[in-house]
C-alpha cells in the first residue's frame, strides 16, 4: 500500500510541485460556479454588492445600530460590518464544502497518481478569490463615503496568512472526515451558523459584559475578525505578538489536520 507523507515540510512541498495543477483548479471552480448564468463570473461582484446595501438598510436605517457610541454614522456601521463578514465568509466557504470535498470527487480518489490533498487549496484559493472581490467592493464603498483608506490595509495578508492555516488544518480534517462519517456535512453547516453569532460581526467586542468577553475570544475567529477591523477601517497596526502566538497555534493546527488526512486516505478508496 503506497505511504503518503505527512510532514510540515510535505505541505508546502505538495502546494508547490502541484501548483499548475492548483491554479487550473480553482480557475474551473470559481467559472463552473457561475456557468450557464447569464452575467456569469460578474455575479461574484454583484452578490457582495448587493450584501453590503441589504446590511446597511437592515442594521442601519431599521434596527438604528451604531458601531461607535455617538456616531450616527450609517456607512460606518456597513463597512465595519462587512469588513468581519468578509473575513467570516471566507471561513464559512472553506468549511461548509470540507466534508464533501472527496466525496464529491470519487473519480479523482480511483487516480493513483492524483494529489487529493490539493483539494482543500483549490476551496480556499476559490474563497480567496470571492474574498478578494468583496474587498474590491469594500474599498470602493471606503473611497466614495471616506477617500482612501489607511496605510494599514497592507498589514492585511499578516492576518489572513495564519487563518488560511487554520483554515487548511479543519479543512483536511473535515474532508477525511466527511468520507467515514456522512453526517459530518449537516453538522459543520449548524456549527457555522453558530459561530456567526458567537462571533463579533454584528456587534464589537466590547459591547459583551465585561465576564463574558473571554468566552468570546475563545473564539478563534474573534482575533482575525478584530484585527482585520484594526487595518481595514480603523488604522490600527495589528497586534504583533498575537498574530505571532496565532501563527504557531495554527501552523500545528494545520500539520496535524494534514497528517490526519494523510493518514486516512488509505481508506478512501474502500469506503467510497
Amino acid at each position: 500500500m503506497q505511504n503518503f507523507p505527512a510532514t510540515p515540510r510535505e505541505i508546502v512541498a505538495s502546494l508547490w510541485r502541484n501548483r499548475s495543477l492548483v491554479k487550473a483548479s480553482i480557475k474551473r471552480d470559481v467559472v463552473g460556479r457561475y456557468r450557464g448564468s447569464f452575467m456569469g463570473i460578474l455575479w461574484s461582484f454583484f452578490n457582495p454588492l448587493f450584501m453590503l446595501i441589504v446590511y446597511t438598510f437592515f442594521f442601519s436605517v431599521i434596527f438604528k445600530a451604531r458601531w461607535s457610541p455617538g456616531s450616527d454614522s450609517k456607512t460606518e456601521f456597513a463597512l465595519v460590518l462587512f469588513s468581519g463578514l468578509i473575513v467570516f465568509n471566507l471561513f464559512a466557504e472553506c468549511i461548509n464544502r470540507a466534508p464533501g470535498l472527496i466525496v464529491g470527487n470519487q473519480n479523482y480518489v480511483k487516480k493513483v497518481v492524483f494529489p487529493l490533498e490539493i483539494l482543500p487549496w483549490v476551496g480556499l484559493g476559490a474563497a480567496l478569490f470571492h474574498g478578494a472581490v468583496s474587498l474590491g467592493v469594500w474599498l470602493v464603498a471606503h473611497l466614495i463615503f471616506f477617500g482612501l483608506p489607511h496605510a494599514t490595509i497592507l498589514y492585511l495578508p499578516l492576518i489572513l496568512l495564519p487563518f488560511g492555516l487554520f483554515i487548511m488544518g479543519l479543512s483536511w480534517a473535515l474532508a477525511s472526515l466527511g468520507v467515514y462519517l456522512r453526517d459530518v456535512g449537516q453538522f459543520i453547516g449548524i456549527l457555522t451558523t453558530v459561530l456567526m453569532f458567537l462571533s463579533p460581526l454584528f456587534y464589537p467586542a466590547s459591547a459583551l459584559p465585561e465576564a463574558y468577553r473571554p468566552l468570546l475570544y475563545m473564539n478563534p475567529l474573534t482575533p482575525v475578525i478584530e484585527q482585520t477591523r484594526d487595518v481595514l477601517f480603523w488604522g490600527k497596526a495589528p497586534d504583533f505578538a498575537m498574530l505571532g502566538i496565532y501563527f504557531i497555534a495554527t501552523s500545528i493546527i494545520a500539520w496535524l489536520g494534514f497528517a490526519w488526512f494523510q493518514k486516512t486516505r488509505k481508506g478512501f478508496a474502500d469506503v467510497l
